[in-house]
């Protein structure tokens, strides 16, 4: 943490100074793993609705609004996130914009429900632009200190605004026009990183962003393991379905396991040497975590087909876990497994994905996928861990 300056005056403000990329040491603060807490709420709340909407039929429906809700999620998280790498200074005015944003992502959640319903974005948005203009005065706070670095942090701060304001234009449209304007404005938002960092690097610390991004992962994760949980609850229930239902909630466990094991085993750190690949690393993790909520979604829409509460055929509910687990798998290994440069884990990985996508057409749910990733980790087991 740093100190007050004598530039700090009576209201005992830290200047934003950068923090040293090299800091020894470095590690989530309380404030982050606090903030981190807000995230499992909407997490769990997206990954319900994705679970009704897939279950009741209306899967393409259901995967667009999720994939629009999830982006306001992973987005809000991601941009805290790498702007606190860089600009931590831990005084009051940063905590207090930062349990701003942390109001802000509670509301989000409650605007998840309104958008699979009735395709009203307006509780979504709303939240969604007042975690955005909290981070906008972070911004502003860190061009205000830092002369050398104002072309890019006055950028991030006059982009985000910017396309904040598109945001709330975009209510005023017609339900029809909404479904163009949110990709537009999608890619609007994840273009100002890569404007601003053309004008200037911001720090950031290698070891305390992928530390960050790993915590998100088991929060993800955490999901899943509440999903196997909730089949043995289920199972409690449902006499005839005792047996399917405990095979899914054991399998469901062992699939979590394997995909934490496969995600922590490379050093992520290694995978940011340069803006390209931390601006990779940030973006593709979009899909590793939408796939890691969605997996939990999953697991239960294969209890309500086990249990004839799904609209959707045995297959169609087998595919609600393999491709997220399938995506999971092959993001990791495209962002940082193939930096290894391990052949045998190259191959290994990213073939383990694609034979993931055979579940459907096993006789037992989850089956291939338990047995395959299993055989994964043990590649992993035998092959020598790669060294920081």
């Amino acid at each position: 943490m740093t100190t007050s300056s004598p530039e700090s005056g009576r209201l005992l403000l830290s200047a934003m100074r950068p923090r040293d990329p090299h800091e020894p040491g470095r590690a989530a603060s309380t404030l982050e793993l606090f903030f981190d807490l807000v995230f499992v709420v909407a997490v769990s709340v997206a990954a319900a609705e994705l679970h009704h909407s897939l279950s009741e039929g209306h899967v393409g429906h259901g995967l667009a609004i999720y994939a629009v809700a999830f982006f306001g999620i992973w987005w809000a998280w991601m941009n805290f996130t790498w702007f606190a790498t860089s600009f931590d200074t831990d005084d009051w005015l940063y905590r207090v914009l930062t349990l701003l944003q942390m109001s802000g992502v509670l509301v989000l959640a409650a605007g998840i429900e309104p958008a699979f319903k009735d395709d009203d974005f307006t509780l979504l948005v709303l939240a969604y632009v007042v975690m955005r203009v909290a981070l906008v005065a972070q911004w502003v706070r860190a061009a205000a200190a830092n002369p050398q670095l104002r072309a890019t942090t006055s950028t991030y701060a006059v982009g985000v605004a910017g396309v904040q304001v598109l945001w709330l234009l975009m209510l005023l449209l017609p339900h029809s026009a909404q479904y163009v304007a949110v990709p537009v404005l999608v890619l609007a938002e994840i273009a100002v990183p890569v404007v601003a960092e053309l004008r200037g690097t911001t720090p950031w610390h290698p070891h305390h962003i992928t530390e960050r991004y790993g915590l998100f992962t088991l929060i993800l994760l955490g999901e899943s393991l509440l999903a196997s949980a909730n089949a043995v609850i289920e199972a409690l229930h449902e006499e005839e379905a005792l047996a399917p239902l405990i095979s899914i909630s054991v399998l469901t466990f062992v699939v979590t396991a394997a995909l934490w094991w496969i995600y922590f085993w490379p050093p992520h750190h290694r995978a940011i040497g340069t803006i390209r690949q931390s601006l990779r690393y940030g973006y593709v993790h979009y899909f590793v975590f939408a796939a890691a909520g969605a997996l939990s979604a999953g697991v239960e829409v294969l209890i309500d087909a086990e249990t004839g509460e799904s609209e959707l055929s045995r297959v169609a509910s087998d595919y609600t876990v393999a491709v997220p687990v399938a995506v999971f798998v092959l993001g990791i290994w495209w962002l940082a497994l193939r930096t290894v440069r391990d052949r045998v884990v190259d191959v290994v990985v990213p073939l383990g994905a694609v034979l993931v996508l055979l579940d459907p057409v096993s006789p037992l749910p989850l089956g291939v996928s338990a047995v395959v990733l299993a055989l994964v980790v043990v590649v992993l087991v035998v092959r020598p861990a790669p060294q920081d």
